[in-house]
């Protein structure tokens, strides 16, 4: 250990008397490390915050829909009561099934009105989204078909700008509907923009009993452990034994759809990371260069070495140490730039993602890896070379 932080204070002696030279070589491994860290951690930022807006919305369903492409799609047309069928068919391996709806109704609250996308909702409800006042929809309400709605704020705002709202009756396609909850805004203002900030909520057996029309799709809440494959398989049979064997159904797992979107974020964000690492090759041959000329320029230091007693290894460590020293002392530098240019993004994306998680230590410690793992390959051949010097040609040189 005393060996070799005297190799360690050498090389740093070394490096510090050809400053220049150091820095412009050094120069490969900050960019190469801070575009690293900068590119994988915003990367892995904007995934954790599409992923927690994601999670807030609870258990994503398989949704199965009539295949309209069929020759008589009107034949495999869902049903409201297609829902209980599925559900008792499923059994436990269902958490809930429900039928769904989503149109565009007409609201008016005294001389205010407007049209608004009106959605339904079951009794099975595992979402993590807030209530700004009242409650949400729950069991009571589907099962007693109450005429009972959950606003979003904005849609709240526009019929009640006093704050008021709970308790209050809107009328909706001609019928009256009691407020009892107010949902906050979403935390993403991307997926806000993309889904819509203005949306009404109703239990899916009122919309049944006011509105009689089939469903837009049947939405099934998979239990723990349940595979996807299997349920999918099983829903169709339920399906074309009620309708006939030739109905056809579009069935799609909600859950694989978001996983894959996650994946693609992942692999984006690796893909662009390994863009940077192409920087430190480059900066790694720039190592390499410098050191040989080192090598060069040293020769009868390491003749004279050698004369007194150094062995191999010891001309090989020093060099090793010095290369060393040069990546990782760019990769800090880098790593410090990458960081702050890290934490500027996920500041930027925070206010269209809501809150992201930065994973520092991993970013930090990969782009430290790749650093320390840059000078010991590209340092290895310079200090071999040094280490094979034949003392007595290296004393002549």
């Amino acid at each position: 250990m005393v060996r070799i932080l005297a190799y360690l204070s050498e090389a740093c002696r070394s490096l510090w008397r050809n400053k220049g030279r150091s820095f412009l070589t050094m120069l490969g491994m900050i960019i190469g490390s801070s575009s690293i860290i900068a590119v994988f951690g915003v990367s892995k930022a904007a995934t954790s915050g599409i992923a927690g807006t994601f999670t807030s919305f609870g258990t994503f369903p398989i949704v199965v829909e009539t295949d309209r492409s069929q020759n008589y799609p009107a034949r495999a047309q869902l049903r409201y009561d297609d829902a209980a069928s599925l559900a008792a068919a499923l059994g436990s391996q269902a958490n809930d099934v429900q039928p769904s709806w989503e149109r565009t109704w007409k609201v008016v609250y005294g001389a205010t009105n407007g049209h608004y996308s009106v959605a339904t909702t079951g009794s099975f409800q595992d979402d993590s989204l807030r209530m700004n006042a009242g409650r949400k929809i729950d069991g009571n309400d589907v099962a007693s078909a109450a005429r009972v709605v959950a606003l979003s704020q904005s849609v709240a705002d526009k019929f009640f700008p006093d704050g008021q709202s709970i308790g209050q009756e809107l009328t909706m396609n001609g019928a009256r509907y009691t407020v009892v909850g107010v949902y906050a805004p979403i935390a993403s203002p991307l997926l806000t923009s993309i889904a819509g900030s203005d949306y009404i909520v109703i239990p899916d057996s009122t919309f049944h009993r006011v509105v009689d029309e089939p469903p837009d799709n049947i939405e099934i809440y998979p239990a723990k452990g349940a595979s996807a494959d299997v349920l999918r398989d099983q829903i169709v049979s339920v399906l074309q034994h009620i309708h006939g064997p030739q109905a056809q159904y579009v069935v799609t797992d909600s859950a694989a759809q978001i996983g894959i979107f996650e994946n693609v974020l992942n692999i984006a964000g690796v893909s662009l990371g390994a863009i940077g690492a192409v920087a430190l090759v480059v900066a790694g041959i720039g190592i390499m260069n410098i050191m040989l000329v080192t090598v060069t320029e040293r020769t009868r230091e390491i003749g004279i070495r050698k004369s007194i007693g150094a062995s191999r290894g010891d001309i090989m460590l020093q060099f090793l140490m010095e290369s060393l020293v040069l990546a990782l002392a760019g990769g800090g530098v880098g790593m410090l730039l990458g960081i702050g240019v890290t934490a500027l993004g996920a500041n930027a994306l925070s206010h269209q993602l809501g809150a992201l998680v930065v994973p520092y230590v991993l970013v930090v410690s990969i782009a430290l890896a790749f650093s320390g793992a840059t000078g010991m390959i590209f340092g290895l051949y310079p200090a071999y070379r040094a280490a094979m010097l034949d003392p007595i040609e290296a004393l002549r040189s």
